[in-house]
């Protein structure tokens, strides 16, 4: 399916910046937000820096890029095709098995860790998956103002970040609007794929899934094609089960 121009979704209503702490009151302060992630450090490794300099340029979205109401992913990709986007896609270890095995796919990664977006880059180039764009902006803004109703094919959303401290439970990415987000942007018949090491997030989220009405779903056996990364081995080490959930658009 070819996105509409946004100009054309968003009639006669601004659109807000795509990156975090960019929004200000009326009267100009700035506004403060709940974000379900939080900016690490940006230094580069040796190797880093290798990938970015040699790959960036053609698999980088920069940012200020998707402020512009004329962005589209057909001219992104340089062809129209079905779109996986990929929440919080780390250091690329499943993005980039992922993508090589899909080449009739596109695959956004979205991804605000420039290192991890950096080794990502490497990855891509090793696995030759030239199939995969990167971009480092809020996923919830991404959802509500790139893609139109209908327009994801699948979504995956790999051991986002649990928040473990209860005061921390707000800024948790499967809450009940973003999966109401996630179903008016899934085509019916897409899937949305997630996997936790915590267990008390996972409750959370077959609660939270299982109370939308156009989605369908529940726990899965592990799926066999997403690869083992850092993030699911250190919760094997840690002892804590890993859970995978998949759910249909009605």
């Amino acid at each position: 399916m070819t996105p509409a121009p946004r100009e054309n979704r968003r009639v006669n209503h601004p659109i807000p910046p795509a990156r975090p702490h960019h929004r200000f009151t009326d009267d100009g302060r700035r506004m403060r937000e709940v974000l379900t992630y939080s900016r690490r450090g940006s230094r580069f490794t040796p190797s880093q820096q290798e990938s970015w300099d040699a790959h960036h340029r053609d698999w980088v979205i920069p940012d200020e890029a998707v402020d512009d109401p004329a962005f589209n992913w057909v001219e992104t990709f340089g062809r129209a095709a079905p779109i996986v986007v990929e929440i919080g896609s780390g250091v690329g270890e499943a993005t980039a098995q992922l993508a090589a095995g899909r080449p009739s796919y596109d695959v956004v990664a979205l991804e605000v860790w420039r290192p991890g977006v950096a080794h990502t880059l490497g990855l891509l180039a090793e696995a030759g998956a030239g199939n995969v764009r990167l971009l480092s902006v809020d996923a919830v803004w991404c959802l509500e103002q790139l893609f139109g109703p209908g327009e994801i094919e699948e979504l995956w959303t790999f051991f986002p970040d649990p928040w473990p401290k209860k005061r921390h439970h707000k800024r948790r990415l499967v809450n009940a609007a973003f999966a109401g987000l996630v179903t008016s942007r899934l085509r019916p018949g897409g899937l949305w794929r997630l996997a936790t090491d915590w267990s008390d997030y996972a409750d959370q989220m077959c609660s939270v899934l299982e109370a939308e009405p156009g989605l369908e779903g529940g726990p899965v056996p592990r799926w066999e094609d997403r690869p083992v990364t850092k993030f699911e081995r250190k919760g094997i080490v840690a002892g804590r089960q890993i859970v995978d959930l998949a759910y249909t658009r009605r």
